[in-house]
This record gives C-alpha cells, structure tokens and sequence, in this order.
C-alpha cells in the first residue's frame, strides 16, 4: 500500500514538475526517495516490522534512539498490560543478534525492596562445564528416554503462531541442540520440516489425534509420535495463564488449513473444553499416561500443569504409587505465563505461581519418594540465567521458555496476538504479515539466544562454586522479607525429605496427603 502510493506520488511529481512548475521536482524526489528506502525496507530480512511497514516502520526505531523510555512505553509491555523487565527484554535481544550483554553502572534494580532475589556466590569460583548439561528423561518405563537441554521452546501451538514463527523455532532447536515444545495445537508439517527435537503436547481437544466427535484417537496417535522428531509427548491438564479453562485459538486465526488439522470449523473461535475425556480420576490418568507411551514406542510421556489444588497434586503421587507406573517428567506451567488469549481475571487472579508450583510439585514428589523416577520442568516467565538457576534451586531440572523464544524472534509484545494483526508476523495467519518473518534469520537469533542463556547459567552455577546443576541448593537463592530481614529458600520453606509422606508425613502436609485419594479428584 505504502509502495503504491509512493509510486503514484512519484509520478505525479514528475509529471507536474515537466507540465507545471519545476518546484514539483522536490516533491517527486522526495517520493522517489522515500520509495527506494520502501523498496529496502521490503527486501531486507533483519526486521519484519519493516517488511510490513515500510519507511513509516523506522519511527519506531528513532523512538528507541531518541528515548529508550518512550519506546518501552510504547512497545515494551507485556501480555497482561504491565511493564515488562526492560533488562530483561534487553538481555534476550541482545543474545538474539549476538550483541555481548556487558553494560555501565550498576543495577537499576532496588536491591531493598522486599521480594529481592538473589544468588549467593562462592568465594572459590569453580570453571564453568565445556559443555552444556543435559537432562535424561525417561524413568524404568520408557524405553527411548531423551537427554533435554536446560532452556527449550516451551508450548506455542501453530495456529496461535504464524507457520514461519514455527519453522524458526524448529530450525533454530535443531541448529542448537534443544527441545521445542508444539503446544496443543497439533502436530503441523511446519514442526517437521527442519528435525529439529519436538515434544508433542496433546490437551483436552486431542488436535493431531482426534476422532470426528472429539475423542483422542490411538491409532492416529501412534503412527504420528513414531516419527523420528517426536521425543517425548505431554498431555496438557492445565495452563498457567489460563488454568481451568482450554485453550482459546481466535476464530480471525482459524485458516483453512488450521481448521483441516485441528478438525474444527474454519472461521470459528476454537476452544478446547475444559476438561479431558480420558480421564476423570487420579489412577484413571495414571493408566492413561501409561498407555500413551505403548503407543509412543517406549518414548517419555509426562503431562503439563498450573498447580492447583495441593490435594489433586498427592492424589496422582498415591494413583501412581497404587499403579506402580510413573511418568518421565511433570511440566509446571505458573500462573505467570503468557498466552494470546485469555480473559484477564484468569490471568491475574487464577492459578498458583511458578515458585509456590514448583516447589510443591519436587516437594510431593520427594515426599512420595517418586523424584528419582520423574524430572520436573519449570515453564512462565522464564528468560534469563540467572532465571534457570533459581528454577533449579526451586526444584527444576530444566526449563521451557515461551515469551522470550518469541520476543527472540522479533515479537515486540504489541498485544495483537488475539486480533491476527501481529505487525512483525509472528502471532499471525494473514499471508503478508506472515511471509514478513524471515525464518533464516530469526531461527539463528532463536539459536543464539538459548546457547548464550544457557551458557550464563552454568557460568553463574560456576560462580556459585557448583559445577552441575545436582549441587545447587536451596541456601544459595535469598530473598528480602522485610527492609531489615533476608532469609534463604532453605529457611523459609519446608523441604521433605525422599519417602518422607510415607513415613510420617510432616503437620503441613499431613491433611492434605490424608485427604488424598487416588480414586477421586477434590477432597
């Protein structure tokens, strides 16, 4: 549209400068200049927004150059509308286009404000690993476990994302060595075209293993975890920002081919119920978890929640117990993640934390002596490396990032994800804002970004005087509990001990592992 009109302007100049008065020869060359920066602006590939809004795009730009505040006014907000981390933001760009991260002054952060965090570092500093750690996944039931990196593409379904946003994630897992996760949308082509590891998540509406009337659908199932990408599958019983309710996929965003995959109707909001069909018990999803991995060949299985009720979390722990079958891993999604839609209440006021979540879900597990048999991912606002490492000390064994997997391929956090109107063509479907994404360039800043993140992390392990990840403890994250007071994890929480609820389970935990029942969800 820009172009166009430039074009006409241009003409028009020159027209009039040769008819009318040579004064018009300004304004045709100043549309001719402004067309030959609309013409580069289309073909360069670093910045989608302007490849969807030539020469009008750079003002967005000289904001960020004339005053950083008003750009983070403008552009640096976050999901739910409150500012998001400047430095934080700032961290996970610079790693995605390979700018080192060292800065002037101190931090701008209050360090006596109450809920500071931070790390204790050794005074014997240890060297950092030659290589990035990785997790095995997989307990005595699998039998293709799968080592996971410390930082992976958490859940983002191809619908709620543009099919080049998928295929920049996937290329840049693969180019990195790391996991992406392809949220509960389905398993789309755009997710196998470059190998890059996938774990498949299924929710409540069963996309990619779907019957006609919405059952999950075994056969189907099994022939699609068999292919060579699928590393591991997850059962979504929950999400972070929107827990208690299913997964909202816009109807602007519902394509053709997205309503073909998904089984849906094109054109309509696609909302995933609220609750699965396969189970309805704690030993009821046990048994079906089991027989997702029969039908994955042997491949991890584990499910995704948003801690909520404590009771339900020691329900599965005894069903599990009861069942003597356990799954490979448990994804803690905190109420602090982001999505692209969601009712605001939901996003604010339901849903447990990823802190109090994870802790209680290592807790439960150790308690029930099941936390050798299963690993724990964290996933909500996970960005930095300094993040991973407090994840870890929380009870982690490794982390999913969503939002800054985004951000690093170039989301600028407009707030339009809902709306089909994302201005640099992530969150999109619309054909001209989605071919703005160049997957080349942006699945190497995706690279860039995990392989620098991860590597801070095990340099900040390494400062901490840890070499793995099993050394971190709870005494070296400390918080601000009063302008006066600062205690550590280790103090101020309750950590169990490994068969502990067996034994005599401690007086905080005692009602709730009573009121357990592996038969029935709820007290």
């Amino acid at each position: 549209m820009i172009v166009g009109l430039l074009v006409v302007l241009a003409a028009f100049g020159v027209l009039a400068a040769l008819t009318l008065s040579a004064v018009w020869w300004v304004l045709g060359g100043l549309a001719l200049a402004l067309l030959v920066l609309a013409v580069a602006d289309v073909v360069q590939t670093r910045h989608s927004i302007l490849r969807i809004y030539p020469v009008v795009g750079h003002l967005r730009f000289l904001l960020e150059s004339i005053r950083p505040e008003l750009q983070q006014y403008f552009v640096e907000r976050n999901f739910d509308g409150r500012p998001y981390d400047r430095d934080t933001r700032s961290i996970v760009y610079q790693r995605a286009k390979g700018i080192a991260g060292e800065k002037a002054f101190g931090t701008e952060r209050d360090v006596n404000e109450v809920g500071y965090e931070y790390l204790v570092h050794a005074t014997t500093p240890v060297a950092p690993p030659a290589a990035p750690h990785r997790v095995r996944i997989g307990g005595p039931d699998c039998t293709q476990p799968y080592d996971m990196a410390l930082l992976n593409v958490s859940a983002m379904s191809f619908g709620a994302l543009s099919a080049t946003a998928i295929r920049a994630l996937n290329t840049g897992a693969a180019r990195g060595g790391f996991a992406h996760d392809t949220g509960e949308g389905g398993l789309s082509r755009y997710h196998l075209e470059h190998g890059g590891d996938l774990v498949w998540e299924l929710g409540s509406g069963y996309f990619g293993a779907r019957t006609r009337d919405g059952d999950f659908d075994p056969d189907m199932f099994a022939d699609k975890a068999a292919h060579t990408s699928v590393k591991c599958v997850s059962l979504k019983l929950s999400q972070g920002a929107k827990p208690g309710i299913g997964g909202v996929l816009p109807g602007a965003k519902v394509t053709a081919e997205i309503a073909a995959a998904r089984a849906v109707p094109e054109g309509e909001t696609c909302v995933s119920p609220a609750r699965h069909r396969v189970f309805a018990t704690p030993r009821e999803l046990v048994v079906f978890l089991a027989r997702m991995r029969e039908l994955a060949g042997g491949k991890p299985v584990g499910f995704k929640l948003c801690v909520g009720s404590r009771v339900d979390l020691l329900a599965i722990c005894k069903a599990v117990l009861a069942e003597g079958t356990a799954p490979d891993f448990v994804i803690v999604d905190g109420a602090e993640g982001g999505t692209g839609a969601a009712p605001l209440e939901y996003s604010d006021h339901v849903g447990t934390p990823l802190t109090e979540g994870l802790m209680t879900v290592h807790n439960a597990l150790v308690g029930a002596g099941l936390r050798d048999r299963v690993r724990i991912g964290a996933a909500g606002k996970v960005a930095t490396g300094s993040d991973i490492v407090k994840r870890l000390i929380q009870g982690a064994d490794y982390t999913n990032a969503a939002r800054a997997m985004m951000m690093a391929t170039g989301c600028i956090q407009s707030q339009r994800c809902h709306t089909n109107l994302c201005p640099v063509g992530v969150a999109t479907q619309d054909p001209r804002r989605v071919r703005a994404l160049d997957v080349p360039d942006k699945s190497r800043r995706v690279q860039r970004y995990q392989e620098a993140t991860v590597a801070q992390a095990q340099q900040i392990m390494a400062s901490m005087g840890c070499r793995t990840p099993a050394e971190l403890v709870p005494q070296q994250l400390m918080r601000r509990i009063g302008h006066m007071d600062t205690r550590s994890y280790g103090e101020l929480f309750d950590w169990l001990s490994p068969g502990e609820l067996l034994a005599q389970p401690p007086q905080g935990w005692a009602a709730d592992w009573k009121a357990a029942d592996p038969d029935r969800f709820g007290r």
